[in-house]
């Protein structure tokens, strides 16, 4: 993964993300399906960092080699006050704040509020992961029906 900003070439998933941000005036560098993003993962262009809790992850499932850094922790959901400190540390063997970090969350609304944290600390290539890890929850009242990474049948494991 080139760290140069200057010289990177985007691949078309995430030129399409910055674009949209742009027209949508977002504070993040832009959001990608899970498919985009397992394929980048995949092809070794980002990497995939789950902001859910350690619960969540242990008891609902992540996706295998994803780094952990959640954004806010225990089940009250507390705001993790060295998420951007702890997501450099994370992203170091990466490039550090100039890596390709795509950030999942459970429906991909924490994922937006880390991005953009990430990127006023000065990460310029934070994107979200749209639909999250289970995806919204429907007129059931239930989450993974309709949307989400393991509802588009990528790859994933629980404890």
């Amino acid at each position: 993964m080139s760290t140069d900003t200057a010289e990177l070439v985007l691949p078309p998933a995430l030129e399409a993300a910055r674009a949209e941000a742009r027209e949508q005036g977002l504070a993040y560098a832009g959001g990608v399906s899970p498919q985009a993003a397992w394929e980048l993962v995949r092809q070794g262009h980002a990497v995939l960092v789950d902001v859910r809790s350690a619960e969540e992850r242990k008891f609902v499932g992540h996706v295998p080699e994803s780094l952990h850094v959640p954004w806010a922790t225990g089940t009250a959901l507390t705001r993790n006050p060295r998420f951007v400190r702890e997501l450099e540390a994370r992203l170091a063997k990466d490039g550090g704040k100039e890596a390709v970090a795509l950030l999942l969350c459970r429906s991909g609304k924490r994922s937006v509020l880390a991005a953009e944290a990430a990127t006023a600390a000065g990460f310029t290539q934070a994107y979200n992961v749209l639909e999250g890890f289970e995806g919204e929850i429907d007129a059931h009242g239930q989450r993974g029906h309709g949307d989400g990474w393991r509802f588009q049948g990528l790859p994933w494991v629980q404890d």
